[in-house]
């Protein structure tokens, strides 16, 4: 199957702070989000355009998408969370405030006890929503930092370059593996997407990585 580049817009001039803001400390304003689920799909009839910009979390199932949600949220089960892969089995949406976009995540592959026919359905929703969407930005795929990359990993982060989106790639559960570890597989990484910046590194158990992430997302939706 061919797929088409799409037309991506260019990412907006980065916004002024005001007065007040300016005399903030980082740490106040990185702290000063809010993240709130506002929409579930589970079919593609049920796909809407948002006027807000969106970027979609992609990875493989029990990588760490929830948790990191959850940490970013700073609650312990906006998104739930189970030991159990295959969790998410629906689109959902949370709206960033007061940066004004939406984070959407999307169900992990590669896993989950479910039937064949479900999981199809399943890759239907994800490449119905990503196709022809110009208010998906860039999609953030999840990799696990303790693993060497992966098939199924590479053959998504294909597939989402194809479309013509800009790949955003994070390396989770970084507060295990040691740290040349870590830099020769953001080096890999790196390589692989050829791209001038390394993976962000984040743990969503200490937090390492937060604020570069959030200053990621930031700039691909256009902050």
């Amino acid at each position: 199957m061919v797929y088409s580049p799409l037309s991506l817009t260019r990412p907006a001039k980065k916004r002024t702070l005001g007065a007040f803001e300016n005399k903030l400390p980082k740490r106040y304003l990185f702290m000063n989000r809010t993240i709130e689920l506002v929409k579930t799909i589970y079919e593609i009839k049920q796909l809407e355009a948002f006027d807000e910009p969106q970027i979609a979390l992609a990875g493989r199932s029990n990588v760490g998408k929830s948790s990191l949600v959850n940490r970013l949220a700073g609650r312990k089960a906006l998104a739930k969370i189970s030991s159990k892969p295959g969790k998410t089995r629906s689109l959902n949406y949370y709206r960033v405030q007061p940066d004004g976009y939406f984070l959407v995540d999307l169900p992990g592959y590669g896993y989950a006890k479910c039937s064949k026919q479900e999981r199809l359905k399943w890759a239907k929703l994800i490449e119905a929503y990503m196709k022809d969407n110009q208010g998906l930005k860039a999609v953030a795929v999840l990799l696990d930092s303790r693993l060497s990359p992966q098939k199924i990993d590479l053959e998504l982060t294909a597939y989402v370059r194809g479309l013509g989106i800009p790949v955003i790639p994070i390396l989770t559960k970084a507060d295990k593996p040691k740290q040349r570890e870590l830099a020769q597989l953001q080096k890999q990484w790196q390589d692989i997407l050829q791209q001038d910046r390394a993976p962000v590194l984040f743990s969503s158990k200490t937090g390492k990585g937060e604020e570069k992430l959030w200053n990621r997302l930031g700039e691909y939706a256009g902050l």
